[in-house]
């Protein structure tokens, strides 16, 4: 039997990091769901109402690829007042060639931030105008931070906006946002205010009520909406669908059940058929991405179990390929 190995979240911080490398990996899974053969099945999702609590998994088989990622991904939106991160979890990884397991990687959700926020990027870089240079984040979460992490890497961002609930945790998210990235940011009251001058605007919330309404947006403006991954939640409102935006997706069998578009579909404002252009389509150059500085670009991204296989098989070759080197003897 081979061994299997185990890696602590410190090990998989060590070797993974929220950068370019990191937004190229999840890049690539998204091309790869657009022109390979992936075996992606539906999440499954199990709903712990009474402790306002989901847990999540996910999984896809990447042909050539040799490994595949099994993720357990708890969330529970009311830890926080209990003094304990919202999301964490786990990962398995198997050998495509054996089914053997690999490793075991112990992250607490940490890979699972990472490509969250990458795959945010990755829609910034396609979809939001090259000139961007502002952004505003609704949310004030360890996600909502990410994102505008990530946005630093593929816009020119110098200045951005936090918008949360609670206005005392807006503004101690952009105090924090503001020292660590180098650039100004400003916590708003309103949403109205907080995207008012926004180039981006993302929603990292678990919120089941619009917080983004067809009024907030403007000519020019990209959004990207990562907040609704299970029926309930919804942070768009549904009739910026009819406003004349620009909709796309990460996976859009997946958004029509789960993510902002099945909200418009419940209200009959969208057709429960109508096609609408996938992420990993516009990277491959089967569809266009934004076409002009003028149009609205919204892009709804759920969360795929394709971007955990690509971000923990990552994970698992760097921690390999490190161990091999502290091994060797000069």
């Amino acid at each position: 039997m081979p061994d299997i190995r185990i890696l602590t979240e410190a090990e998989l911080r060590s070797q993974i990091q929220l950068d370019l490398a990191a937004i190229e990996c999840v890049e690539n899974a998204f091309h790869a769901l657009a022109t390979k053969a992936v075996v992606m099945p539906p999440i499954m999702r199990l709903d712990i109402i009474d402790n306002n609590g989901e847990i999540d998994v996910k999984t896809a088989y990447i042909p050539g690829v040799d490994s595949l990622a099994i993720k357990i991904s708890p969330g529970f939106f009311d830890n926080p007042s209990l003094g304990l991160p919202s999301v964490n979890g786990l990962m398995v990884l198997f050998s495509t060639r054996t089914g053997m397991v690999e490793a075991l990687l112990l992250d607490n959700g940490y890979l699972t931030d990472v490509r969250t926020a990458a795959a945010g990027a990755v829609a910034a870089k396609y979809l939001a105008r090259a000139d961007s240079r502002s952004a505003a984040i609704l949310g004030a979460g360890s996600q909502a931070g990410l994102q505008l992490e990530a946005l630093t890497l593929v816009r020119n961002i110098d200045s951005a906006t936090v918008w949360a609930r609670d206005f005392a945790k807006a503004k101690a998210s952009a105090a924090r946002l503001s020292q660590r990235l180098g650039i100004e940011v400003t916590a708003c009251q309103d949403v109205a205010t907080a995207t008012a001058t926004a180039d981006i605007i993302v929603t990292a919330t678990p919120s089941d009520k619009p917080i983004l309404l067809a009024q907030h947006i403007k000519t020019g403006q990209h959004v990207t909406a990562m907040g609704s991954d299970s029926e309930h939640k919804n942070e768009i409102d549904p009739h910026i669908f009819t406003s004349g935006i620009s909709y796309f997706c990460d996976r859009l069998s997946q958004v029509r059940v789960l993510g902002e578009l099945h909200h418009a579909i419940e209200k009959q404002l969208v057709a429960p058929t109508a096609e609408f252009p996938e992420l990993g389509q516009v990277i491959s150059q089967q569809v266009p991405g934004r076409k002009d500085g003028a149009e609205i670009t919204l892009c709804d991204l759920t969360g795929t179990g394709i971007q955990d296989t690509a971000i923990a098989t990552l994970a698992y070759q760097r921690c390999q390929q490190h161990q091999a080197g502290t091994n060797i003897v000069t």
